[in-house]
C-alpha cells in the first residue's frame, strides 16, 4: 500500500487531519487499531474552544455540532460559598465555547472519511514506524491478520502517548518533560437535565468539583479523588451527596439528580513530548502532549496541531517548499507550552493539595480572588480558556 501522508491513529486528530488534507488534494490512509463501534463510544472531552469550532465547519463537518452544540458564553467560579461568573464574549472581543461530545465529533468526521474518504482502515494496529529519517517511512500493521506495509512520504501520529509513533523518535533526540498530579477525577455520566447554563468550577471544602454536560438531558459531572480510588468506594448516593456540599452556595440553587449510568477514574498528568517532529514522523495530540482537564484543552490542542500540520503540508503540496513542514514543532510548541501552563495554573488554583498546609489554601483563595476582582485577570483566563491564536 502506498500513500502520501500515512496517518496512524483515527481519533479526532488523525480524522480531521485526513479531512483537511482530503480537501487540499492530499491523498492520506488512516490506520485505526481499534473497531469502529469503540472508536464511537470512547468517552472524552466536551469542550471546543472557537477555532476547534471555526476548523471543523471549514472542513465541512459542523452540520450536526451547528444544530446539537451547546453555546457558552462563560463559566462560573465557586469558592467560599459564592459564585461568580467569567463572561467571555465580554473579555475576549466576542470568542464563545461550544459543548459538543469528542464522541460526536468522531462519528462526523468517520462519517464523511467513509462516505468521501481517503481510505479510513478498522482494526488496522499499526506495529512500527521504519525509517522515519529517510525519503520513504514505512508503516508496519497488521489487518485482518495478515501483517503489511504502507509505504508514505510522510507519517504522522495521532496514536496517543503509549502509541508506537513516539517510541519511533530515537532516544538522543527525545526529551519528555512530565508532572503527576497527587490527585484524580471521579468522572460521572447521568442521565439528568444540567442543573446550570453554564459550566461550574468550584472549590469546595473537601476539594474540586465540576458540573459539565453532554446534551439537554444529559450531565457530566467530576469530583477530585485521591490516587488509586475504586469506584467501587462510591456508591451513587455518596457521589451526588459529595457534589452537592462542595458545589454549596448561599443562595438559591440546587443540584439535580438522576441515574448515573457511567462512572470512571482518571489520574491527572501534565506530559510534553520535543521535538514533535523527526525526519518525516509527526506527533500530534496525545501522542505529543497531555494535559489535566482542568483547562479544557486536551482536544483543542490536538485540533490546533493538525490545523497548523494541514496548512504546512498545503503549503508543501502548493509550492514544493519543505519550510513550514520543517518549523511544524517549533510552530506548535509555544501553544502546548502555554496550554500546560494554563492548565497546570487552574488544576493548581481549584484542587485542594493532598500535603498542602493553611498557606496554600490562602494562596488558592487569593488566585481566585484576583481573577473575580481584576477585569485583567478574568480576561486573561477567558482568553486562555476560549483558545490562544494559533502561530500559523
Amino acid at each position: 500500500m502506498r500513500t502520501t501522508v500515512g496517518i496512524v491513529g483515527g481519533g479526532p486528530a488523525g480524522l480531521l487531519l485526513a479531512r483537511l488534507l482530503h480537501r487540499t488534494g492530499i491523498d492520506c490512509v488512516v490506520l485505526e487499531s481499534r473497531a469502529q463501534a469503540y472508536v464511537e463510544q470512547r468517552q472524552r472531552a466536551g469542550m471546543l474552544e472557537q477555532g476547534t469550532v471555526n476548523a471543523l465547519r471549514e472542513c465541512g463537518a459542523a452540520e450536526r455540532l451547528d444544530a446539537e452544540g451547546l453555546i457558552h458564553h462563560g463559566i462560573e467560579l465557586r469558592f467560599e460559598r459564592e459564585r461568580h461568573r467569567i463572561d467571555f464574549p465580554v473579555l475576549t472581543g466576542g470568542r464563545t465555547v461550544t459543548v459538543y461530545a469528542q464522541t460526536e465529533i468522531v462519528k462526523d468526521l468517520i462519517a464523511l472519511q467513509l462516505a468521501e474518504g481517503p481510505p479510513l482502515l478498522f482494526g488496522a494496529e499499526a506495529l512500527a514506524v521504519e525509517k522515519p529519517e529517510s525519503e520513504a517511512p514505512v508503516v508496519r500493521f497488521v489487518h485482518e491478520g495478515r501483517e503489511q506495509t504502507l509505504s508514505c512520504d510522510y507519517v504522522v501520529g495521532c496514536d496517543g502517548s503509549h502509541g508506537i509513533a513516539q517510541s519511533a523518535f530515537p532516544a538522543e533526540v527525545s526529551r519528555t518533560y512530565a508532572h503527576d498530579y497527587p490527585y484524580s477525577w471521579l468522572g460521572i455520566l447521568a442521565d439528568v437535565p444540567p442543573s446550570c447554563e453554564e459550566l461550574i468550577y468550584a472549590r469546595g471544602s473537601g476539594g474540586f468539583a465540576l458540573h459539565s454536560m453532554r446534551s439537554p438531558s444529559v450531565s457530566r459531572l467530576y469530583l477530585q479523588v485521591p490516587n488509586g480510588t475504586d469506584v467501587e468506594d462510591w456508591p451513587d448516593e455518596r457521589i451526588w451527596d459529595e457534589l452537592r456540599a462542595r458545589f454549596a452556595i448561599d443562595g438559591d440553587w440546587r443540584l439535580e439528580r438522576g441515574p448515573i449510568t457511567s462512572k470512571s477514574v482518571t489520574p491527572m498528568r501534565s506530559c510534553v513530548h520535543e521535538p514533535m517532529c523527526h525526519g518525516r514522523l509527526f506527533l500530534a495530540g496525545d501522542a505529543a502532549h497531555i494535559v489535566p482537564p482542568t483547562g479544557a484543552k486536551g482536544l483543542n490542542l490536538a485540533v490546533s496541531d493538525v490545523r497548523v500540520l494541514a496548512r504546512c503540508f498545503a503549503e508543501f503540496h502548493r509550492t514544493g517548499s519543505t519550510q513550514l513542514l520543517d518549523q511544524y514543532s517549533e510552530l506548535c510548541l509555544e501553544r502546548v507550552w502555554q496550554a500546560t501552563r494554563f492548565s497546570y495554573d487552574m488544576t493548581r488554583m481549584l484542587h485542594a493539595q493532598p500535603d498542602g498546609d493553611v498557606f496554600d489554601r490562602r494562596m488558592q483563595l487569593a488566585r481566585l480572588r484576583r481573577i473575580t476582582a481584576s477585569r485583567h485577570a478574568a480576561a486573561e483566563l477567558a482568553a486562555n480558556y476560549t483558545g490562544l491564536p494559533l502561530a500559523l
